[in-house]
């Protein structure tokens, strides 16, 4: 078992029950978690699009663990766990470097939001690339 991408699984795993709160709970917790004042908005006025969005993100997030617990030999080998797990890392870290050239122009969401999930981002990516070097091998 490969702990590197154990603890992977389970940071995609808490960033998804956190958008499952944002549905539950509604604009406040768009509005702290950095979603931005539209999104927030729409919740509060009973908009389904703000559910659809996070319900779409929450889906991703779970498959990226399930691949990551996959790898790490949790769960049974899912079917193209390198290429995927290549993929799900370079998302991380591409969101990660990405946000931080957005702090000067939040697209509606503060430049804090873009520091906080960048970083985030960032350190899940390192993560999973740990993991991944370690397991590199035992995929062929």
């Amino acid at each position: 078992m490969n702990v590197m991408l154990i603890i992977a699984g389970i940071l995609s795993v808490l960033a998804a029950f956190i958008h499952v709160g944002c549905i539950y709970f509604g604009a406040n917790w768009y509005r702290f978690f950095g979603a931005g004042e539209q999104m927030a908005t729409m919740a509060e006025q009973g908009s389904i699009q703000p559910t659809i969005i996070t319900s779409g993100i929450i889906f991703v997030l779970i498959i990226w663990s399930l691949y990551a617990f996959s790898a790490a030999g949790v769960i049974i080998k899912l079917p193209f766990v390198r290429v995927i797990l290549v993929i799900i890392t370079a998302i991380y870290l591409l969101r990660g470097v990405a946000g931080l050239f957005l702090i000067n122009n939040p697209l509606g969401r503060t430049p804090e939001f873009w520091i906080f999930s960048s970083s985030i981002c960032l350190i899940i990516a390192i993560i999973h690339i740990i993991g991944l070097k370690q397991v590199w091998l035992s995929f062929a």
